[in-house]
């Protein structure tokens, strides 16, 4: 879903040009936070490369929109709250106990006990993953510098 709650079909947003597809765990993460941040100083060389930017999570389309918000965000944020994509993309896990009152508030009551890893994917107009960074560790993540390297090298 949309920030404004409206059904949105991936496959018609990854038809559009090429994809980086960021999977993070939801507004309430300060590492997240600080991810989403970063992406937007890459933003600008992202999309001059042909690229643009999604940002998943399962946050309800409301705390999407605080997120867009706090952080800046241009690019396109979509709510996965019940999982289906990160079950999909096999990066979903069982969240430890001490989380499920955030992810629950977070999601409103959709989601209570998983949780996506965080990740990037570059995806071309195929549909297919041209490049993957998961981090089991959500305190790490992929640097602006390694992404922008990784879309240059794809773009050729």
């Amino acid at each position: 879903q949309s920030v404004d709650g409206k059904a949105v079909s991936l496959k018609t947003v990854l038809d559009k040009k090429r994809t980086i597809l960021v999977f993070y765990r939801g507004g309430w993460c300060p590492y997240c936070n600080l991810h989403l941040a970063a992406l937007g100083e890459a933003e600008k060389e992202l999309l001059d490369l042909g690229y643009q930017i999604v940002a998943i999570s399962p946050d309800a389309p409301k705390n999407l929109k605080v997120t867009e918000e706090k952080d800046k965000v241009n690019y396109l944020l979509l709510s996965d709250s019940n999982g289906e994509l990160a079950k999909a993309m096999g990066i979903a896990f069982q969240a430890p106990d001490k989380y499920k009152p955030i992810i629950t508030k977070g999601s409103d009551g959709v989601n209570s006990n998983f949780l996506p890893v965080p990740s990037v994917f570059i995806v071309n107009l195929d549909g297919e993953i041209e490049f993957e960074h998961v981090t089991p560790d959500y305190k790490h993540r992929i640097s602006n510098d390694l992404l922008v390297a990784a879309a240059k090298s794809l773009k050729k």
